[in-house]
């Protein structure tokens, strides 16, 4: 077993259901999607990019390209929620909510592609 691929494994796994938690619920209730889930989100999908950039492999692209994007839609949707409490004074109103939880989905679907690729990748990895 390699400590390395066990870590890496674990924040590509951490960050699929950080934000897979944050996802579910009604999609415009504010009460089912806690703001420090989609901040614990954040920080573990950077930590899975950082992680990711010294690949060198096309399956290593994809995969960092994969995060890449759910890093932007997460960042996207916390701007989001801080733009429609913080500065425009709109509150957090169903409308925003579903933009914030769309987003996030977003981001889960490219989590999700993500997983598949490293699941595939340690299919075909031989001792």
């Amino acid at each position: 077993m390699n400590p390395e691929k066990v870590i890496f494994g674990f924040f590509i796994l951490l960050a699929l259901t950080l934000n897979f938690g944050f996802f579910v619920g009604e999609i415009d209730n504010p009460d089912h999607h806690n703001a420090y889930e989609l901040f614990a989100a954040i920080v573990v999908s950077l930590i899975a990019t950082v992680m990711k950039l010294g690949e060198r492999t096309q399956i290593g692209a994809v995969l960092l390209a994969s995060s890449l994007v759910a890093d932007l839609q997460l960042i996207a949707a916390a701007l989001v929620w801080v733009m429609a409490v913080h500065v425009s004074g709109a509150g957090l109103t169903p409308a925003v909510m579903a933009s914030v939880v769309s987003l996030s989905g977003g981001a889960l679907l490219a989590n999700i592609v993500s997983t598949v690729v490293v699941l595939i990748e340690t299919s075909r990895f031989r001792r």
